[in-house]
């Protein structure tokens, strides 16, 4: 399993019955966690200076119960990177923490292509929500193109790109039901030399259009490989779907990108596995998802 653990604003200062205790610079937060399954409290005294607990309701959904003043939303940073945190009506805040992992990664194969042949980087993010990974290969100096269903999500995206002062880097935003935008790119002859992509489990698109990840990640993949150039730099799927393996996303990876460029002319490496997020000042470890990538 890959660790985020080169974080300073953020932390998990404990985790039991079904809650992980965060802190978000100086904003504690409770939140749900279906992975959370003991019931021992490590740090029991810890937990009395939350801020807020996001509380489940048995019909569904569920409503945040402030017990400490908490601002409408804050910056949080990750080295250069800064991000804007905002709790919102399904116990997210607009940030996977554990995605840090991948930040670095990108950011690494990213600098050392630019640095070493001399050239730009083309980047495809798809579903890219609130831009955690945008940020992170503007910063490193790619352009990139930035595809989420959810028009809401995009401006926040672009706050958090105002935030880490890279607004005058080549982005570009589009508010798009995702195979829809790749079909279109494919008729345009557009490639890219990196793409991303952390589908949900199930979701709609601009349009109404329906998203079920078993169904249609093969496709898009497959899709995907179409606009991938003929010197890409990466490929990164994230998953939190629960039930599939990231050796799942690793098979159909390895499928198309044989099927694009040959098994004797395909260089690089694969890797898929596990993300996750120590605990503070404790051996236990939070999973968080899965990752299948390839890289030169």
């Amino acid at each position: 399993m890959k660790l985020a653990n080169n974080w300073k604003d953020y932390e998990i200062l404990d985790m039991a019955n079904g809650e992980k205790l965060e802190r978000w610079k100086e904003i504690v937060l409770v939140r749900p966690d279906p992975q959370i399954i003991w019931k021992d409290k490590q740090f029991a005294e810890k937990w009395k200076t939350a801020n807020a607990r996001y509380s489940r309701s048995n019909t569904g959904g569920g409503h945040w119960e402030y017990k400490k003043p908490l601002p409408t939303s804050w910056q949080i940073n990750y080295k250069n990177l800064t991000f804007n945190i905002k709790p919102m009506g399904f116990k997210h805040t607009g940030l996977f923490p554990e995605q840090a992992v991948n930040w670095d990664w990108m950011m690494e194969k990213i600098h050392n292509t630019i640095e070493k042949e001399k050239r730009n980087v083309k980047v495809l993010n798809l579903f890219a929500y609130t831009g955690g990974a945008t940020v992170a290969c503007l910063a490193a100096g790619a352009s990139v193109c930035h595809v989420d269903s959810s028009k809401g999500m995009v401006s926040w995206a672009k706050e958090n790109v105002i935030s880490s002062k890279l607004q005058d880097k080549p982005v570009r935003y589009i508010i798009d039901d995702v195979i829809k935008f790749v079909n279109r790119e494919i008729r345009r002859g557009n490639k890219y030399d990196a793409i991303i992509m952390d589908p949900p489990s199930y979701g709609r698109g601009a349009n109404g259009e329906v998203w079920k990840f078993e169904e249609n990640i093969p496709e898009l993949i497959s899709l995907c490989m179409q606009v991938l150039s003929e010197k890409p730099v990466f490929f990164l799927i994230n998953s939190y779907t629960t039930g599939i393996s990231s050796t799942v996303l690793d098979n159909i990876l390895k499928m198309n990108m044989k099927n694009k460029f040959g098994k004797k002319n395909l260089q690089g490496n694969f890797e898929n596995g596990e993300i996750g997020l120590p605990m503070t000042n404790s051996e236990t470890v939070l999973p968080c998802g899965i990752y299948a990538r390839w890289s030169i």
